[in-house]
């Protein structure tokens, strides 16, 4: 996890436009999805690492912002906004991925507060993180019905954690709570509808992670480019040849296709229209599969040399798998889209 970086990029202004000024930020009005979507595709073609801290950061955060009153905001996820504190969303369980509404970690009552119990994993700037987004079951038996969130400071007596290693370098680790105590003024939202918050923060961060392979994709697509225009390959360049240039033009088209669904879905949620959570499923869903169509034919145009440890469409390759995965399979989303056709 890189302190200094989310430091300067909050020095630079991004990190502060994401956020409201009643939450540390420089916004006049609430979070914006497609500012969101806009600083994480302008990154992610520069520097997936850059990307990566303000998608974090901002993930862990936004729970705050979106159920927190004004003071709780200010007091936790400000320090985020301005880059002194590192945020953390913490959803995932070992035996609650897709299915979020399974997770067991208990949250007990215990005088004016709760007793945190039980084990998160994949969590993203864990174990390292000055402030969790921590979600947990307070009413067993009642499934997505009986989950609360909760503020939990990284430092608290009971929560341990310990580093993963993944395919491409992420900050993400597995915590281990035992008996940590939340006092009740870090409840986000009402006891019981955490999973809700849940839902309605993935709502919003589903197009951004669209943005941000888009952006990934398009630094492929000009890499290809260039590498078709100087390559040479039986006396002409390679651009020439139709299987090479088709490629390109197919491509480009899915990936305007992507984008255009992503800042469609992104400016539907700014406007609060009905059935974001399709929208954003479609926008999701769509351009993570076609970034990853787009960056293993890049590969395919540039050849062996694509594959040296180093090269941009190697980091590429690794980094454009996950987002398949995280914040909800390629699989649910078709089931979230599925679900809200027969609505």
């Amino acid at each position: 996890m890189n302190r200094r970086l989310i430091r300067a990029i909050a020095d630079e202004g991004l990190l502060p436009r994401l956020f409201p000024r009643r939450a540390g930020g420089s916004r006049d009005g609430e979070v914006s999805a497609v500012d969101l979507c806009l600083v994480r595709e302008g990154l992610a073609r520069e520097s997936t690492l850059a990307e990566n801290a303000v998608a974090i950061q901002t993930l862990g955060a936004y729970p705050i912002v979106l159920a927190g009153s004004d003071e709780v905001a200010a007091r936790y996820a400000g320090p985020a906004a301005r880059g002194e504190a590192v945020a953390a969303f913490a959803l995932t369980e070992p035996s609650a991925g897709t299915d979020a509404g399974a997770l067991s970690l208990r949250a007990e009552p215990d005088g004016k507060g709760y007793r945190l119990s039980g084990t998160k994993v994949f969590i993203s700037n864990a174990p390292d993180a000055d402030t969790y987004t921590m979600f947990a079951r307070t009413t067993v038996g009642a499934g997505t019905k009986g989950i609360t969130a909760f503020v939990v400071n990284g430092d608290a007596k009971g929560l341990h954690g310990t580093p993963l290693q993944l395919l491409s370098a992420h900050p993400i680790g597995r915590l281990e709570l035992d008996g940590v105590f939340v006092s009740a003024d870090r409840v986000l939202g009402e006891v019981d509808h955490g999973f809700r918050l849940a839902m309605r923060t993935l709502d919003l961060f589903r197009p951004s992670v669209g943005a941000s392979v888009i952006g990934m994709a398009q630094a492929a697509l000009g890499a290809a480019i260039a590498h078709a225009a100087s390559r040479q390959a039986f006396g002409r360049p390679i651009k020439e040849f139709q299987a090479v240039s088709h490629q390109l033009a197919e491509m480009a088209t899915r990936l305007e296709a992507a984008r255009a669904l992503v800042y469609s879905a992104a400016e539907a949620y700014d406007r609060h229209d009905p059935g974001i959570a399709r929208h954003s499923a479609m926008a999701k869903l769509f351009a993570t599969e076609t970034a990853q169509q787009v960056i293993d034919t890049a590969i395919q145009v540039h050849g062996a040399v694509a594959l040296e440890r180093g090269h941009l469409l190697e980091h590429l390759y690794r980094e454009v798998r996950a987002p398949r995965i995280y914040e909800g399979t390629s699989e649910i989303q078709r089931e979230i889209i599925a679900r809200d056709l027969f609505r």
